[in-house]
């Protein structure tokens, strides 16, 4: 009979993990491979029985995955992360995949606020590949990685929901961290900026994009946020990669 492992990597998500994992309680293996959480992830995630295994994330998401995916014990490996929660149809779909030929599956994610209804733009929904054979499967980038496995791929009936931001601070700190992330990454593959195309017009083009062709207009409020903070996600990458270029990111 095969068995899966769900993976969750986690640092200080006291406020989520125990909805993610009562939301695949039907893994085999439950790991939550923990950078240093300070709150209460560890008790409560252990408390719902799920193996935590202490592993620095050291800001590289591929090498956690990596590491975690050599702790799995079971045939099939599923990563969701603590704000991710798999519907009940999704796991029904989870299970019975596994029990077939090996395959990599994609999940249909959809983007949910707390409080404000969108579904447009930057948070319209989307496909993960997040369920496959634990057999050959690797992760690469540092953000916004990469999942790779040799298997033909597939996609999954069910929604994985997904509750992108807690508040605008969380949301503030992962767009320094990830246009940082994108800067030097660019960096060391030795991609030019120029001023006018990348600071100037690429911008304007994503809020385009995002906001009018992407139907983050019909999103309200929210969604006309949502596309400026795209737009300046764009610019503030290429900003830091201009300054990366000149003078090595100093002013």
């Amino acid at each position: 009979m095969s068995t899966v492992t769900a993976i969750i990597l986690a640092r200080n998500e006291e406020k989520h993990i125990v909805d993610c994992i009562k939301s695949i309680q039907f893994a085999d293996e439950i790991l939550v491979i923990d950078d240093g959480s300070t709150d209460q992830t560890v008790p409560l995630a252990t408390n719902l029985g799920a193996k935590v295994i202490p592993h620095p994330l050291n800001g590289d998401w591929s090498q956690q995955r990596r590491f975690a995916i050599s702790q799995a014990h079971c045939e099939w490996i599923l990563f969701i992360d603590s704000d991710e929660r798999v519907s009940p149809q999704l796991a029904k779909s989870i299970q019975e995949s596994i029990k077939g030929e090996p395959k990599a599956y994609w999940l249909r994610r959809y983007n949910l606020f707390h409080h404000n209804p969108a579904t447009h733009g930057v948070v319209r929904p989307d496909k993960v590949l997040r369920l496959m054979p634990r057999e050959g499967a690797t992760v690469e980038g540092a953000v916004h990685e990469t999942f790779i496995s040799p298997y033909p791929q597939a996609t999954l009936e069910g929604k994985l929901y997904h509750y992108t931001y807690d508040n605008w601070h969380q949301f503030f700190e992962k767009f320094n961290k990830y246009t940082t992330a994108a800067a030097n990454k660019y960096k060391k593959q030795g991609k030019s900026c120029s001023f006018l195309g990348d600071i100037i017009l690429r911008p304007t083009w994503a809020f385009f994009k995002i906001y009018i062709l992407q139907g983050g207009i019909l999103d309200g409020k929210i969604g006309f946020l949502l596309s400026i903070y795209h737009m300046m996600y764009t610019m503030t990458k290429y900003v830091k990669l201009y300054y990366l270029n000149k003078s090595n990111g100093q002013l």
